[in-house]
């Protein structure tokens, strides 16, 4: 006979549900932020011109990569972070978070120096007119003062996330969010100062958005009594903890970068068209990704405390909630398809182009919910190797798809009128990708069933 104890343990405590909505909820509203940044960027500029548009796509792209294939320094410090909160030690949480602050530092100086120096050739790499090509460069190369900004405010909401706190980095966005509106807004009609004014708009408000967050943590550390100073051999071990989810993410980068690639090579329309639904998608995935945070953190806790039953019940919830949240998010996205592109384009082409993208934006939805929770629950157990891994076998897959539709784009495109066929063109591209989140998916959750990942303690 089992007893109750037991039972709870493996359904859960009774306030998990309202443990995972603490999180989950203010996660969801600070996540959302971000792409609103790259949606108010894409509705102040396509209302400049559809070259604007295309080159603000090529910029974008260049952009999220050179700063999200560092994403661990979010998601690795939530997963240390609370597995040291789950082991009971809170001054050694905050030690592991400001070790991931230098490194984020570090790391941002070089890849913002990098990017500034060679814009110009990056942005040649997605092989866009050149006229598109001119107004990439120039955003991308303002871009890139805010680079280290932006890696510090990752490092910095790992340690906040992981400690259970996701309502400060909420303040933080909604207040960065309105301030980038606010000063695009001013720098790009008020200033004239066009692609380069949205730009700097929101290298300010990242700036300020870090500045904010860093105060926070260095606060936390001074009540607990953790060194704010550098390390530098944590801070090598940090680096190289890390390298996994590197790996893993730059896999996904790729993914993302051969998909904008192969829109380019499309023309100016479909690519304005693709920069507008990949910013969609964006925030549909940053809206279901606040159930992967919750993932993250409550699997770190879970794990660190030992606490097997809980890790698994709090899977189970959050993935069920995850594929209805996609489902409800699909609707909206299928109901609006039509009404969305004139928010963001005058331009009939691209209006037409974007609304047949978006119908499987939409479909796709509860696919995403899955893969995205569930990716969550495993960086939070701290399994980066095998995700590296899953990642590039399934990235070996995904590239022979895609590089299909580079190779047919031109019988597409010329097999009826011209808006017809970069209609056609766009929802094949978007249907590849699709297939790379089934794929995903498949593999996530071969994993999720075993037991491989589940190790408990302090540190994995």
């Amino acid at each position: 006979m089992v007893n109750s104890n037991e039972t709870l343990r493996a359904e859960g405590p009774p306030n998990q549900r309202r443990e995972i909505l603490r999180l989950a909820v203010p996660a969801f509203l600070a996540l959302v932020a971000e792409p609103l940044f790259l949606l108010a960027d894409s509705a102040i500029i396509g209302h400049l011109g559809t070259t604007q548009l295309a080159g603000l796509g090529v910029a974008s792209a260049a952009l999220i990569t050179a700063a999200n294939i560092f994403i661990f320094l979010a998601y690795g410090t939530t997963s240390i972070v609370a597995r040291q909160v789950g082991a009971g030690s809170q001054r050694a949480a905050v030690s592991a978070g400001v070790d991931g602050l230098w490194l984020a530092i570090g790391i941002g100086l070089v890849v913002g120096a990098f990017v500034a120096t060679y814009a110009e050739p990056l942005c040649q790499l997605f092989d866009a007119s050149p006229t598109a090509l001119a107004q990439a460069v120039t955003y991308l190369r303002v871009s890139a003062l805010g680079i280290p900004a932006m890696l510090v405010a990752l490092a910095v909401t790992g340690v906040l996330r992981g400690l259970q706190d996701t309502r400060t980095p909420l303040v933080a966005s909604v207040v960065g969010f309105s301030a980038n509106i606010a000063l695009n807004l001013l720098l790009v009609y008020g200033l004239h100062l066009g692609i380069a004014g949205s730009a700097l708009g929101t290298v300010l408000s990242q700036c300020g958005m870090a500045a904010a967050l860093v105060l926070v943590v260095t606060r936390r550390a001074r009540q607990l009594g953790a060194s704010l100073r550098p390390h530098p051999e944590r801070v090598l071990r940090a680096a190289l903890d890390g390298i996994p989810l590197l790996v893993r993410t730059l896999a996904l980068r790729t993914v993302l970068l051969v998909t904008a690639w192969v829109a380019a090579g499309l023309g100016d329309v479909p690519l304005a068209a693709y920069q507008v639904a990949a910013t969609i998608w964006t925030f549909l995935a940053f809206s279901l990704d606040a159930l992967a945070i919750a993932g993250q953190a409550l699997t770190g806790q879970a794990l660190g405390a030992g606490d097997i039953p809980r890790a698994r019940s709090a899977t189970r919830t959050m993935l069920s909630w995850g594929v209805l949240g996609g489902g409800v998010l699909g609707i909206l996205v299928l109901a609006t398809h039509s009404v969305l592109p004139v928010l963001f384009t005058p331009d009939p082409a691209v209006q037409a182009v974007l609304a047949a993208a978006l119908v499987v934006v939409g479909l796709s939805q509860p696919i995403a919910g899955f893969v995205f929770v569930l990716d969550g629950v495993l960086i939070g157990a701290g399994d980066g190797l095998w995700l590296a891994v899953a990642q590039v076998v399934v990235l070996a897959l995904y590239l022979p798809l895609v590089l299909a539709v580079r190779a047919s784009g031109p019988s597409l495109l010329a097999s009826t009128d011209t808006v017809a066929g970069q209609e056609h063109a766009m929802t094949a591209l978007w249907l590849t990708f699709v297939a790379f989140m089934v794929l995903r998916g498949l593999a996530l959750g071969w994993r999720a069933r075993g037991d491989a990942w589940l190790i408990t303690g302090a540190t994995r």
